[in-house]
């Protein structure tokens, strides 16, 4: 025991240099940055769709997957977001009710990224903010700002009750693709 201790020990500066560099020598760079309710869509349409991507050899971006701990969690995404591509907005039930996803779409907005909207088990005309005192009025009015502006992409409508998930699969990644040769051309 006390070997394999002082064997990590004189290798851990060396793997600290090691770790350094690679990260020194490549930064993280996103194709797609994936914006969902972790509890809603993380088993089913988000993460279905980040790893078909994957095998893709593209390179999505779901906080889930990507962060790490002792990230801190809104420059780690807001970066994220800054360098992807394109987003996709994954709308569901419960997307509303959370701070990170209306900050993450109203980044997407605001820093005019490509946005595809898919909507699963919730009409647009059911998305909106509410004021329920965890952010400002202020901030309340950018979140709806940016809804509305999500409403009116063309985007995929999607029923779980009745819809086939590998329909959904092929459309999505189908326009994400599309989006992604339509922005590398620019």
């Amino acid at each position: 025991m006390q070997r394999s201790l002082a064997i990590s020990k004189s290798l851990f500066p060396s793997l600290l240099r090691y770790g350094n560099s690679v990260k020194a020598a490549r930064q993280p760079s996103y194709d797609v940055f994936i914006n969902h309710r972790r509890i809603d869509t993380r088993r089913t349409i988000a993460g279905l769709l980040h790893d078909y991507l994957t095998r893709l050899d593209l390179r999505p971006f779901p906080d889930s997957r990507s962060m790490r701990p002792g990230d801190n969690l809104f420059d780690k995404i807001d970066s994220a977001i800054l360098d992807c591509k394109i987003g996709v907005a994954l709308f569901s039930p419960r997307y509303c009710e959370s701070y990170f996803c209306l900050h993450e779409l109203a980044l997407m907005m605001e820093t005019k990224k490509k946005v595809i909207p898919i909507f699963c088990d919730v009409k647009p005309s059911q998305l909106r903010a509410l004021n329920n005192a965890t952010c400002s009025e202020t901030e309340t009015e950018r979140f709806n700002l940016a809804i509305e502006e999500a409403k009116n992409i063309v985007g995929i409508t999607f029923d779980s009750s009745m819809g086939d998930w590998s329909e959904l699969l092929r459309n999505a990644s189908g326009s994400i693709i599309k989006s992604l040769m339509e922005a590398n051309q620019d």
